[in-house]
């Protein structure tokens, strides 16, 4: 690119805490912003020309309530100037990465892990916690005025000495499988593969059938692609102890909702604690009927630090694309592209 021209880097959503290091970057590109209502008019915006010239771009989840996914129909308008796609977010589901590495040129992406895997991993120790120790039936009684409720909440169980299983042993797993150090608990985990053992935490490698039948309480951390929509459905919930506890705080359609539901009516589970939903931020109506179930309207990251902070990588992703023509923390399945 001419040093004499600066690229455009186009703003999908919003800058809430970095506005700062958004603004520095005027000094090597123009920052731009699409006028777009919804998913035409962005298409209609690409088609027309209005968004040529752009070289990278800033994504939010929230965009998706705009311009909705960027599946193929979505990557195959934009300009061919286009080569940067920084998503301010670790799941990126909402992206197809096959459409962005099959387009020419290549449309290369990045998300911001780890910064994400303390306030996550925080989360799904409060729902521990608040789904083992019956929590959620005493908050909604208290605010009631009905004290602890009637009848009594069943008695909860301890943390201390359960089995922690691990589905999905990633930065955020591995965050988890740390912090439960704290109870005592014995963590296992299941992978497509087996990590090296300096790189499990101390956790045992066990099949997916292992997993589903020792643990105590089963923590969902895979990402949500193709291949792991409804992972967990009947069969694998059958596994399970009927004293076992379900934790989501990856991606909602990683369970299967309809059969999660029956699981909980029928007791094949004890209870689960949920920030995440299948078709968000509409809820099954029977996990939010059921007392069994705490709930989070995916709350995850919402910290100011950790939004700073996962809204600087993706800030430090556009600035290294400009500058040195590749990403910081590229997607996984693009390392290699």
């Amino acid at each position: 690119m001419p040093l004499t021209e600066k690229p455009k880097i186009l703003l999908l959503g919003n800058i809430d805490h970095a506005q700062k290091e958004w603004e520095a970057l005027s000094d090597i590109a123009v920052l731009v912003e699409s006028c777009a209502a919804n998913r035409e008019d962005f298409i209609k915006e690409c088609r027309d020309g209005k968004l040529d010239g752009v070289f990278a771009a800033y994504n939010t989840l929230a965009s998706r309530g705009t311009v909705g996914c960027f599946d193929r129909e979505l990557v195959n308008v934009l300009p061919k100037s286009w080569k940067f796609f920084c998503h301010c977010a670790a799941g990126y589901d909402q992206i197809d990465v096959e459409a962005c590495s099959a387009r020419e040129p290549k449309l290369r992406v990045s998300n911001v892990p780890n910064v994400t895997d303390d306030a996550t991993s925080d989360t799904a120790i409060f729902l521990m916690i608040g789904t083992l120790r019956n929590f959620n039936v005493s908050m909604n009684s208290l605010r009631q005025g009905k004290w602890r409720g009637s009848p009594l909440p069943a008695l909860g169980h301890d943390l201390r000495g359960k089995v922690l299983g691990i589905l999905g042993m990633g930065s955020i797993g591995l965050n988890i499988t740390e912090k439960a150090r704290t109870w005592d608990m014995a963590t296992i985990y299941h992978n497509r593969r087996k990590l090296h053992e300096d790189q499990a935490g101390g956790a045992e490698y066990v099949s997916l059938k292992e997993l589903l039948e020792r643990s105590d309480i089963l923590s969902l951390n895979l990402p949500l692609t193709p291949g792991t929509f409804h992972f967990i459905s009947t069969k694998e919930l059958k596994l399970m102890k009927p004293s076992a506890i379900i934790i989501n705080t990856a991606r909602g359609a990683i369970i299967d909702e309809a059969a999660l539901v029956d699981a909980l009516e029928r007791n094949i589970i004890s209870g689960v604690g949920l920030d995440v939903y299948e078709d968000e931020p509409k809820i099954h109506d029977g996990l939010l009927r059921n007392r069994k179930v705490m709930l989070l309207p995916h709350m995850g990251t919402w910290t100011t630090e950790t939004q700073y902070q996962m809204e600087l990588c993706a800030i430090s992703n556009i600035r290294e694309a400009i500058e040195k023509g590749k990403l910081l923390s590229p997607i996984q399945e693009q390392i290699n592209l």
